[in-house]
């Protein structure tokens, strides 16, 4: 992934995260139960964590092209995909299937950080 691709989908899921946080905020408070709830702001909680971090591999990525960062930026767009995306799913259809797919997403979390951890200390050693 190049840094204005990973910029642009960065940018994308900041402001579908926010549109999201607020409809959960004033529009699905009095729909959800309490647990319900809770499963949708965890998916929109994670959603921009790891949104930030995919504007972080763009950053890195602009400054200095590496294969780990780009393959950390996948993960990290996968990841919201598979996370946060079955847990809304979860939320909106009810069907329990979803929630199996949520940890292949907190998988694909784990390893990218992981992934971006060793690229950025290459980076490092590289331009001492």
């Amino acid at each position: 992934m190049n840094s204005r691709l990973c910029l642009l989908i960065a940018s994308l899921s900041g402001a579908i995260t926010v549109g999201l946080g607020a409809f959960g905020a004033h529009g699905l408070k009095s729909v959800l139960s309490p647990y319900l709830l809770n499963v949708y702001e965890t998916a929109v909680q994670y959603q921009m964590w790891h949104t930030l971090a995919l504007f972080g591999c763009g950053i890195l990525l602009r400054n200095s092209f590496s294969k780990g960062v780009s393959y950390a930026a996948l993960l990290f767009t996968i990841g919201i995909l598979l996370f946060s995306g079955s847990l809304y799913a979860l939320v909106f259809t009810g069907i329990k299937w979803f929630g199996p797919i949520t940890p292949l997403g907190g998988l694909c979390f784990i390893i990218g950080w992981l992934t971006l951890a060793v690229s950025t200390y290459r980076l490092t050693e590289v331009s001492k």
